[in-house]
């Protein structure tokens, strides 16, 4: 159910109709809009009509039921798009379209500040970089780990860039999370739930990943995992779905887009690294993503590619990037964004 506060109620009212919802066994979510608060209450489905008499509470204009299976990633329960503050002057969901930028993993200090700098030149605003790397080959690179954070925060301090980076099992959330201002969830860890509610737990936002054969709506309960442990923070992220098609990596669905847009309140962003798994189409489909309005993008940019320990093909040379930061810009403008 979703308790809509009246505007300009007061606070003693929110905290009483708080204290009720969790009297009558619900766990209840704040979700502050522009002119008046909205609170959702979670739980059992089968007793959600006794939440109806919270109608006749001061502060309360309504109590309306939530249709959707995914609750608090609704629309129904926040209308206006929210914004997800990562640091001083980036906000994802806004107006200005954020880029993330960087290597698949961080492989040694040389590569990762290399890296950063270039990205940072060109106009990237987050740096990403995989210090637990996720391989479908056990005998694949699996990343430096701590070692890996330690330098990905080196490059924040020199740069200033944010950091993203993957967290791949509850145990090492809170290690990541004290390097990391946005914890990454991929592709294969999109329903691992004890994970998500883990990261729901830590209070710094989350990047989900869309997984390789997800349904739009899998993906949005994904999501409610994590918001439901008090998270709002969640950044929505098309990486890409299997289908039958082999000239690329995945098939990149950027119809999700509009689809999410409709559905959610939630930032978008694409990965047409991931999503294409070729660099001759990341540019195009940056553009496409922006053009179908994308609140952001992370892209994957390395030094050296043809020697990088985990997807070089798909990967932009700093040069190649900088090109497309540039006429980036026209498809931002041309959507009424900023870069």
């Amino acid at each position: 159910m979703i308790i809509v506060m009246k505007a300009g109620a007061a606070k003693k009212e929110k905290d009483e109709v708080l204290k009720r919802i969790k009297e009558l066994g619900y766990t209840p979510h704040v979700i502050h809009g522009t002119t008046r608060d909205v609170i959702g209450a979670v739980g059992d489905e089968r007793g959600k009509l006794v939440l109806q008499s919270l109608e006749s509470m001061h502060g309360v204009e309504s109590v309306v039921p939530i249709l959707q299976p995914y609750k608090l990633a609704s629309t129904e329960v926040k209308k206006e798009p929210s914004h997800v503050r990562i640091a001083d002057g980036v906000v994802i969901g806004g107006d200005q379209v954020v880029v993330m930028a960087g290597p698949c993993s961080v492989e040694s200090e040389a590569q990762i500040m290399e890296s950063a700098r270039a990205v940072k030149a060109a106009g990237a605003h987050i740096l990403r970089g995989g210090a637990f790397k996720p391989r479908t080959s056990p005998y694949s690179f699996q990343g430096l780990e701590e070692d890996g954070l330690k330098l990905l925060a080196k490059a924040r301090a020199e740069t200033g860039l944010p950091v993203v980076t993957e967290v791949i099992n509850p145990e090492t959330v809170d290690l990541v999370a004290s390097y990391a201002d946005i914890l990454q969830i991929g592709a294969r860890n999109s329903q691992n739930f004890a994970l998500l509610k883990k990261v729901g737990q830590c209070g710094k936002p989350v990047l989900l990943k869309r997984g390789m054969a997800m349904t739009i709506q899998e993906f949005l309960m994904s999501a409610e995992y994590i918001m439901s442990e008090g998270n709002q923070g969640v950044i929505l992220c098309e990486r890409g779905i299997r289908t039958f098609e082999t000239a690329t990596r995945n098939t990149l669905d950027l119809s999700a887009i509009p689809v999410l847009k409709r559905k959610t309140h939630l930032p978008v962003v694409i990965d047409p690294s991931h999503g294409t798994g070729d660099h001759h189409y990341v540019a195009a489909m940056s553009f496409a993503a922006v053009a179908a309005g994308a609140d952001g993008l992370i892209v994957e940019v390395h030094p050296d590619p043809e020697h990088a320990s985990s997807d070089g093909p798909q990967s932009l040379k700093p040069k190649k990037f900088a090109a497309m930061m540039e006429k980036l810009k026209l498809f931002a403008n041309a959507a009424d964004r900023t870069l």
